[in-house]
């Protein structure tokens, strides 16, 4: 047997996870040593009990925090379940979003994608387009079919399209693992700047590859250095993509972003999740975050979007933080990098209301132009309709 959790986010907390943490209660229960993972909101860790470091052959993690590289590898063994039961849930998810007027999502899951959604539409699961993301152990295969970004992959009704080249470049903020030019305050040692976890050597060549064979790149950066240098790739590359997260950014950097026509795919969702983290770690380096207003101004496009599962996947959150940089009845964040409505609107949309482009329509019971607050975050979706035909409705 094996105890799971998700969630936890130890940022803030007075003091650090350990194995023994998890170890306490299992035995003051009465239970056998029993394997227990807690996986940390923003996914880039999990906190392990004793018996669970043992359960997996873990050695060097005595603490029973795993990071990163040490960590992805698991992650993805222990999301394994049967072919059905995922299936089931996809669809369930697919149409919850559907009911908050989502008709397309990017699919940057560590699994083969394509595949997976040949197989979902072929059953049935129609409810959204989706960008099928490829990871590095499956860009050969994209290659060999002849695949590009925006191909539309066949057998699917024309709603599955081949999407980016996924790297994760750096680590997260409340893991203290995103790669930054100043240290995290209170950290010291070999990581007190965070990871990188695909060095610039490395990296180079793999989007220069997706490049030739008009694959996209979606590097996820969110300290200011794994920014840097993913924009170094970009421009030594000529890529076309996105920087995904883009949570901390120099100066300069977000000139560059203009200059060298990289999106900015971003979540404003996690300002609102990661505003105490910030002043916690980055102290004065707050104002250079989660800088959309900024970016915006500079002529960079933006991209919205979730990160689901570390934010839900709800549109209406992520343009409300961006509008009102504000959640909980707290004082507006950052307020200075708010956007107006019209950009978060923009940002998170695909096409427009005209003569030629999909048929892929929401209708909502309030005006977004003039609602705030929880009202914009809750706003109300009467039905939405994809390529024509109504994925949801209320009427």
């Amino acid at each position: 047997s094996l105890l799971m959790a998700v969630g936890f986010r130890d940022g803030l907390w007075p003091e650090p996870p350990t194995a023994s943490v998890l170890d306490d209660p299992v035995t003051a229960a009465g239970l056998p040593p029993t394997p227990v993972v807690v996986v940390c909101g923003d996914l880039h860790s999990a906190w392990l009990s004793t018996a669970a470091l043992r359960r997996f052959g873990v050695v060097g993690h005595d603490d029973g925090v795993l990071r990163e590289e040490d960590w992805f590898p698991l992650l993805a063994a222990l999301q394994e379940v049967p072919t059905d039961r995922l299936d089931r849930w996809v669809g369930e998810a697919a149409d919850a979003a559907a009911a908050r007027g989502v008709v397309g999502v990017v699919d940057l899951e560590m699994a083969d994608n394509v595949s997976v959604w040949e197989r979902r539409v072929a059953a049935g699961m129609t409810q959204l387009r989706v960008a099928a993301g490829v990871w590095r152990d499956h860009l050969d295969r994209a290659v060999a079919r002849e695949l590009a970004t925006g191909d539309v992959v066949g057998g699917t009704h024309g709603l599955v399209t081949l999407g980016p080249f996924k790297v994760i470049s750096d680590g997260s903020l409340n893991t203290r693992t995103a790669y930054c030019h100043e240290p995290y305050a209170g950290l010291e040692g070999p990581h007190a700047h965070g990871v990188l976890n695909v060095p610039t050597e490395e990296l180079v060549p793999l989007m220069a590859y997706a490049t030739r064979h008009g694959i996209h790149c979606a590097i996820h950066a969110i300290g200011d250095r794994a920014n840097a240098l993913a924009l170094d790739a970009f421009e030594a590359t000529r890529a076309r993509g996105s920087v995904e997260h883009a949570q901390l950014l120099a100066d300069d950097d977000v000139a560059r972003f203009a200059r060298l026509g990289v999106v900015a795919s971003v979540q404003p969702e996690h300002a609102m999740d990661d505003r105490d983290v910030v002043e916690r770690y980055w102290g004065d380096r707050a104002a250079r975050t989660f800088p959309l207003r900024r970016l915006h101004e500079a002529g960079v496009r933006l991209a919205f979007g979730s990160d689901a599962p570390v934010a839900p996947l709800d549109p209406w959150l992520a343009v409300s933080a961006a509008v009102d940089r504000a959640r909980d009845g707290r004082e507006p964040w950052q307020p200075q990098e708010a956007l107006p409505v019209g950009v978060a609107l923009a940002a998170s949309v695909r096409s427009r209301v005209a003569v030629g482009q999909p048929a892929d329509l929401v209708v909502l019971d309030a005006d977004p132009l003039t609602t705030r607050g929880d009202g914009l975050r809750a706003m109300p979706v009467a039905a939405t309709l994809l390529a024509g035909r109504w994925t949801h409705r209320t009427f």
